[in-house]
């Protein structure tokens, strides 16, 4: 399948990694052997030719897993996990965090660049749907993947009575997917987890706690979503899914079409708009204003624009229907968000 969660790219590809999830794999064990090199008693290092940094995987308990990615490398990296054969009801939860600093000469269009090309976001997905990310040689790779049998994440979430998102996810049987929007406390303990040295004696108990807040997170905001009977989902409508996704975020200056959307994917309205919500958690049209809203905010704090040419440039008229809608979403008017330092 072709879903690009993460950083997507047209590149001729000379570094490919691929694996599928089942009962017996390790994934050290496997991109080790990819690399030639050696397995430490949690981690690899990445080796100098090929760049730097490091993979770590922490065995929690026997259905609880978690691996932290953290290099860059020197050529384009393609890594592709492809859906799982036979029985396998891992959930896996992605946590992708790209911070690839701005250049401080940089201008203002770079600025719109990098907000379109560096998405960070957390993917749910059942391990009969396969991934795929596309990295360009210099990019940082930050991201951090749990591995979980809804057996066991049913017992950590400890909810007597799960909706229908939930109940979708402990069933495991029927694919599912969804999306998150990365969110700030997320990237904190992702942070939090690379500085950790793995030789501390209290490693193991760190790295479980880390895990579970993570968890704490996602779920606590999965759980706010309205949810209503949820839809098998299979690679074809997702891949149409972020092709919409992408549509929206090429201009956001301008609303969404739904009608020509639906016809751009070849997909009936209704079950576009049906989909789009299950696996985003919004609508198309609140989804959009909130794309509109975050990068309102970048480009403020690391665009040097003015509020007003925010406004404008995302097409906002009436600049205080502006700092309303955006006052709303971060809790202060445009000019205090930047002057408070927040991220």
């Amino acid at each position: 399948m072709r879903i690009k969660p993460f950083l997507a790219i047209s590149v001729f590809y000379t570094m490919t990694f691929e694996f599928s999830v089942h009962p017996s794999f390790n994934f050290l064990e496997s991109f080790a052997q990819k690399l030639q090199v050696p397995v430490g008693k949690y981690s690899l290092s990445i080796p100098p030719a090929l760049g730097q940094g490091y993979v770590r995987k922490i065995d929690l308990e026997a259905d609880l897993k978690f691996v932290l990615h953290h290099y860059t490398l020197t050529e384009p990296f393609h890594l592709r996990r492809l859906p799982s054969p036979g029985n396998n009801d891992l959930v896996s939860i992605i946590f992708n965090s790209h911070e690839i600093p701005l250049d401080p000469s940089a201008g203002k269009e770079e600025a719109i660049r990098f907000i379109k090309a560096h998405g960070a976001a957390i993917q749910v997905a059942s391990s009969s749907i396969g991934t795929e990310s596309f990295f360009p040689p210099g990019a940082e790779i930050f991201f951090g993947v749990i591995g979980v049998k809804p057996g066991a994440l049913s017992g950590l979430l400890g909810i007597e009575s799960p909706n229908s998102l939930l109940r979708a996810i402990l069933s495991g049987g029927t694919p599912f997917f969804y999306h998150e929007n990365m969110f700030p406390e997320a990237q904190r303990v992702l942070k939090q987890l690379a500085v950790l040295p793995e030789d501390s004696p209290l490693a193991a108990l760190h790295y479980r706690i880390k895990v579970l807040e993570l968890l704490y997170l996602l779920f606590e905001r999965l759980l706010r979503r309205e949810t209503a009977p949820q839809s098998a989902v299979n690679i074809q409508d997702l891949e149409k899914l972020y092709q919409i996704k992408s549509a929206i975020s090429q201009d956001l200056s301008i609303p969404p079409r739904l009608p020509e959307l639906a016809r751009s994917v070849q997909m009936s309205e209704t079950k576009m708009k049906q989909l789009f919500r299950q696996v985003f958690g919004n609508t198309i049209y609140n989804y959009y204003q909130q794309l509109r809203l975050e990068q309102a905010a970048f480009l403020l704090k690391q665009g040097r624009y003015t509020v007003s040419e925010v406004g404008y440039q995302l097409g906002f008229s009436n600049l205080s229907h502006f700092g309303r809608l955006f006052e709303k979403h971060y809790g202060l008017k445009p000019k205090k968000y930047v002057s408070a330092g927040l991220d």
